[in-house]
């Protein structure tokens, strides 16, 4: 455990680990206080975050970046599953459904275009496996075709009520599908996705043990979800108290801090020039929550939730992330990449929080 007790040091960051019990502690002495709480909770996770990135990718440099990328994406979207559940179970369906795109969004834009510009401003172009990129950016349009349906049935006259029996049979659909994606990259052609970058090139020390990292990665995820429940039961009267919508919480604040293990692993293994694994972390993190985590959820609100949860958003959120989808498949095509690139994707995203802001849903 030495490794990891002098990688703490370096760390600056981590001194923002005094949050974790201030959380934790504070949503017994001080319940009420849920402005406070929220803002503790997201100064919680920072550090939380830096944890599980540092862990993930001990772990990964291990398994290799295609394993490496879904190990991310799963452990990342461990919190965005928590604040879901539980926003689930108090019947806030909206922003549940918010949280889910923006997760989609976020991951496919502002994590992404992140990455391509922190790793542009270090590296004049990089290099990334283009056939990855392609198959996740079907996946997402694939997910995008399905969650846009039950919006068109809704809208018709006469079939609102098959609009809970679709969902059903959409979810489990989509579960399918991501079930076969994992075999088909994992196993049947798993040579096809391999790293297009160069190899990295690791400092003695750099990486923690795989057995201390696999005991920090299931700490850390523990107190995620800890932190993760107090900020789901905080968030709405504080986003009151700030002026914000629940779609705009859910769709940008939810999104960000939920993602941020994911983000700063993304962001970190881009400017060591692994794009591969950045990639493969945001575009794989994404397919994951429209694929798995989304159908999931409505899943469990025939167990956990107040009614059946289907799987209409409203009109702007599906047309949100399937240009989303749209942008990071043009811009993922050629499997190069410099830091305009990134410029060009987080504009796009900078413009949905904009106009989900000054123009939120009606609820």
């Amino acid at each position: 455990m030495g490794a990891i007790g002098q990688g703490l040091r370096r760390s600056p960051i981590l001194g923002l680990l005094i949050f974790v019990p201030l959380t934790i502690l504070g949503e017994r002495i001080w319940p009420e206080k849920h402005t406070l709480l929220f803002l503790f909770s997201v100064l919680a996770v920072v550090p939380l975050a830096a944890l599980l990135s540092h862990a993930t990718e001990s772990v990964a440099a291990r398994t290799g970046d295609a394993i490496g990328g879904l190990l991310n994406a799963t452990l990342g979207n461990l919190t965005e599953l928590v604040i879901a559940l539980t926003a689930l179970q108090a019947g806030q369906y909206l922003l549940v459904k918010a949280s889910i795109a923006g997760a989609i969004v976020t991951n496919t834009l502002f994590m992404l275009g992140g990455s391509f510009l922190i790793g542009g401003l270090r590296h004049h172009e990089q290099r990334f496996n283009q056939a990855s990129a392609r198959m996740q950016a079907s996946l997402l349009f694939l997910a995008t075709v399905a969650l846009l349906m039950p919006a068109l049935v809704a809208g018709a006259e006469g079939r609102s009520a098959m609009l809970q029996p679709l969902s059903l049979g959409l979810a489990l659909l989509l579960i399918s599908a991501y079930g076969l994606s994992m075999l088909f990259s994992l196993k049947t052609h798993k040579a096809v996705f391999a790293a297009a970058g160069p190899e990295e090139a690791h400092a003695p020390g750099e990486h923690w043990p795989l057995r201390p990292a696999l005991i920090v990665l299931a700490v850390v995820t523990v107190l995620v979800a800890l932190v993760s429940e107090v900020f789901v039961a905080s968030v709405q009267q504080a986003s009151d108290v700030l002026g914000l919508s629940p779609a705009f919480v859910g769709f940008v604040l939810v999104a960000l801090v939920g993602s941020a293990a994911e983000v700063a692993t993304a962001f970190s293994a881009a400017a060591k020039d692994r794009l591969d694994l950045s990639v493969g972390i945001a575009l794989g993190s994404a397919a994951q929550i429209a694929l798995f985590v989304a159908p999931l959820l409505v899943l469990l609100s025939y167990v956990i939730g107040p009614a059946p949860m289907s799987l209409e958003f409203w009109p702007g959120a599906i047309a949100m992330m399937l240009l989303a989808t749209l942008a990071a498949t043009m811009l993922t095509s050629g499997g190069r990449s410099a830091w305009f690139v990134g410029v060009m994707i987080l504009m796009v995203y900078a413009i949905f929080a904009m106009t989900l802001f000054m123009l939120p849903p009606k609820p």
